[in-house]
């Protein structure tokens, strides 16, 4: 979600937000539209509402974005402040805490105004707090594994079955690579300190990792049979040693993947374009290992932001109308094209596919099929999730360099969830 900010594109706003009370003169409604990202996304979802004001005689979005690092903090800064921008990205951890407070506007309220019939049950689902809906996907990703063929080819080792494999098969085609390469590339590396990537595990177990009652569901045995795992390919050279993999940031440029020193990893299946041709352009996606073997799937639909509007919006009826735009109109699909992932709706997401770069149809067919199958729900984070991921990162790095076994750090990590959630 990193990016780079105001680059001087000539957007209707600026990076770095801080209030939306400019208002035009003549009778022009102007709405204000936060969110985080790059300069990149910024053109094209800039694109996208130069349509809808085409469109929209007497309507005028002022744009403001900037890096996701600072987004949250500026973000309850505006609302403290009672100055929330009408229509805004929440993020899938800040959802709850703000819907609880009725500080954002509930949709199903408004069916009229926002379409949301040609969204999945999974996808209209990641906004939902009870009966109430707080926002739309801005589009929709999963995780997927990614494999590059390139080296497995080199290597001689056969790519799994992406559909039924399990975490053994992965663990013993990752051990194959590195023997195969002479240690000079690992199997695998998917990172143990990434919530989503727990999350996942979790539900494999039969477990949610957050119930719908707010409340941490992981039992401390899955936990540790979590970071058990990564122990055991570590040992077994599938992994690669403690402290070789170093934080890159979030460019796939950067990546371990793209230098050719690992063969597959997970990732979020909107970034498979730009890691298919930072890695050279031969990876194939496939399914999380697991996904047969385990109580129940553990893969399940998600997006990297919600659109959401605030309750005490001045212009309400404008914000829905913008919102059942980004959501149903496939030209704007068009102008952003998967910058945010996949098309919330299913229709649209169709109908833009084959206008897609071939890595992202391939994202795209990924995703349509998910849809398709009965997937578990999606929970809205909790408030105090936050402090859950900065626990994991700490507690992962500890079992990496066995100052903790799996076991210890299984029990400090629930603690830590259960208080951090204040259950």
């Amino acid at each position: 979600m990193a990016g780079l900010t105001g680059l001087g594109l000539g957007l209707a706003g600026c990076a770095g937000f801080g209030g939306g009370d400019d208002e035009p003169e003549g009778g022009t409604v102007q709405l204000n539209m936060v969110w985080w990202g790059d300069a990149q996304r910024a053109a094209k979802t800039q694109a996208a509402l130069d349509i809808f004001q085409r469109e929209n005689a007497g309507i005028t979005v002022k744009v403001e974005y900037q890096d996701s690092g600072p987004y949250k903090d500026k973000l309850a800064t505006r609302f403290a402040a009672g100055d929330p921008p009408d229509v805004m990205a929440m993020r899938m951890d800040s959802l709850r805490e703000y819907a609880d407070r009725g500080a954002l506007l509930d949709l199903s309220q408004h069916s009229g105004a926002v379409d949301l019939s040609g969204l999945s049950e999974s996808a209209r689902t990641l906004a939902a707090v009870g009966d109430k809906t707080y926002g739309a996907p801005a589009g929709l990703n999963a995780l997927g594994f990614v494999v590059n063929k390139t080296l497995t080819d080199r290597f001689g080792v056969a790519v799994p079955d992406g559909d039924t494999w399990s975490w053994d098969d992965l663990a013993a085609f990752a051990r194959d690579v590195t023997r195969a390469s002479g240690r000079k590339v690992y199997g695998t590396h998917f990172d143990h300190a990434t919530l989503a990537n727990l999350i996942a595990f979790t539900r494999q177990h039969g477990e949610d990792f957050y119930t719908a009652d707010g409340t941490l569901g992981a039992s401390e045995a899955t936990v540790a049979a979590w970071f058990e795992l990564g122990n055991r390919m570590r040992t077994d050279g599938a992994f690669p040693p403690a402290g070789f993999i170093e934080d890159v940031g979030a460019s796939a440029a950067q990546s371990y993947l793209a230098k050719g020193s690992i063969a597959s990893q997970i990732i979020p299946t909107n970034n498979f374009l730009s890691y298919d041709e930072a890695a050279g352009g031969n990876l194939t996606l496939l399914r999380l290992p697991g996904e047969t073997q385990g109580k129940r799937r553990g893969q399940s639909v998600d997006c990297p932001h919600l659109w959401s509007i605030a309750a005490a919006s001045k212009h309400r009826d404008e914000a829905l109308r913008l919102l059942n735009f980004l959501v149903n109109d496939v030209e704007a699909a068009k102008a952003t094209g998967t910058t945010r992932g996949v098309p919330a709706s299913t229709k649209i997401a169709e109908e833009l596919k084959p206008t897609l770069a071939p890595e992202d149809q391939v994202a795209t067919e990924y995703l349509t099929n998910l849809q398709k199958e009965n997937l578990p729900r999606s929970f809205t984070y909790p408030p105090g999730s936050s402090k859950i991921q900065s626990s994991l990162e700490s507690i992962a790095t500890e079992v990496e360099f066995r100052r903790q076994t799996p076991q210890q750090a299984a029990k400090a990590f629930v603690d830590a969830g259960r208080k951090a959630l204040g259950r």
